[in-house]
């Protein structure tokens, strides 16, 4: 059993696939550390929610127990592998405590998924592609279509969503994504 398995993605918005996934790391560690990349302030259609947002999505599937073992690191986007890596391990060290026994929890997904080998001092625990390959990407763009694909997102992610959607940011990003995709 590990102190802690470091989780590390977008989580635009939290699917099936990122919640098994977490159940497994629960399973298999003390705590878990969900990195939260592409942490900066800035929203896009390919990033609509703040991290302080899926910190409240995310934790809204999970029992209180479960949501006391899991941690969270701000992790901004960084277009250089040495320093989104040292980024990383410092943001995680501060969570952990520099504890020993860290280990890396994914899968490979496609040619993005490569920063799983960037940690050679943690040790992986991959895992078969879940649920499908469920991606996010189609979730985003049905969102922004006005659905919400209940199919693949948990009670907490679909009802964050219904209320986000709610709000004058979904609109504008709606607007957006409709007038990119000529579809109004």
């Amino acid at each position: 059993m590990f102190d802690y398995l470091v989780f590390i993605g977008r989580f635009q918005p939290f699917h099936y696939a990122h919640l098994q996934t977490v159940e497994i790391a629960l399973q298999r560690s003390q705590s878990v550390v969900l990195a939260l990349g592409s942490a900066q302030s800035e929203r896009s259609l390919k990033n609509p929610f703040l991290a302080q947002e899926r910190e409240n999505m995310i934790l809204s599937n999970f029992t209180s127990e479960q949501q006391q073992r899991i941690k969270f690191v701000h992790i901004v986007d960084v277009y250089n592998d040495e320093k989104w890596v040292k980024q990383v391990k410092q943001k995680v060290n501060e969570v952990t405590h520099s504890a020993s026994n860290i280990g890396l929890i994914g899968h490979f997904k496609d040619d993005s998924s490569y920063y799983l080998k960037l940690f050679p001092n943690w040790q992986l625990v991959p895992l078969e592609s879940l649920k499908n390959s469920i991606s996010a990407t189609p979730l985003r763009q049905a969102y922004y279509e006005g659905h919400i694909d209940t199919q693949y997102l948990p009670l907490g992610t679909q009802d964050f969503l219904v209320n986000f959607k709610q709000t004058q940011i979904y609109q504008d990003l709606q607007q957006e994504y409709l007038k990119q995709n000529c579809l109004n």
